[in-house]
């Protein structure tokens, strides 16, 4: 229950806060909402499969800015090597979602927000049945989702809630940072990797006045 809310609200926060220093990005996800929903309706659950760049926005988002340092500890149950590590049986063992998503050695500018690299031909892309972008990443090459046995059964929910979210806000607002601000501050809470200020921004409405329930 609670990740159903802190995980999507702080991927959002972190990818809106990214996307107000790199406009770009902004104009490309904006874009794809114009070409794939357009101005006439709201996004639906129906759309998420076809938003791929807003969701390679938000695996960005994942792999740079997770919401905790780490992922609660595993028992290895039996002694395994990996990646030429000995484990023995009974080891504590904790994964670093920081290290693994900031790796330099899987991430070419690991501290730089760049949504292209989750999509093909980039080698890092997280594609699934047809080229369709997923939030879960089964290699761990950052944590979303987690994987195997142990994944988080709640992916298809978490992901229609987070996209939906992150949709939604940026097809109904032109988004803009307040006067006398020319760059969003990206610092993280040293505990918990939240934004250590909350994101204000300004937001206009772009859409038709009834789609936001006017007058209801």
């Amino acid at each position: 229950m609670i990740a159903t809310v802190d995980n999507p609200s702080n991927a959002v926060e972190w990818a809106l806060a990214e996307m107000m220093n790199k406009p770009e990005v902004m104009r490309k996800a904006m874009n794809e909402l114009d070409t794939v929903v357009g101005r006439d309706r709201l996004v639906q659950e129906s759309d998420v499969r076809d938003l791929n760049y807003l969701k390679a926005c938000i695996r960005e988002a994942f792999r740079l800015h997770p919401y905790h340092p780490f992922n609660p500890p595993r028992v290895a149950m039996a002694d395994t090597t990996i990646a030429g590590y000995t484990i023995p049986k009974g080891s504590q063992v904790i994964l670093s979602r920081v290290g693994l998503g900031r790796n330099p050695r899987v991430w070419d500018d690991p501290l730089e927000f760049r949504p292209e690299r989750h999509l093909s031909p980039y080698p890092a892309g997280g594609r699934g049945d047809a080229g369709v972008v997923a939030l879960t990443e089964a290699e761990l090459r950052f944590v979303s989702f987690s994987t195997g046995r142990r994944g988080c059964p709640g992916v298809s929910l978490g992901t229609l809630i987070t996209v939906t979210l992150f949709a939604r806000l940026l097809q109904g607002f032109e988004w803009s940072k307040p006067a006398g601000v020319k760059r969003v501050e990206l610092r993280e809470e040293a505990a918990s990797l939240v934004l250590a200020q909350p994101l204000v921004l300004q937001a206009t409405p772009r859409l038709a006045a009834h789609l936001y329930g006017a007058g209801k």
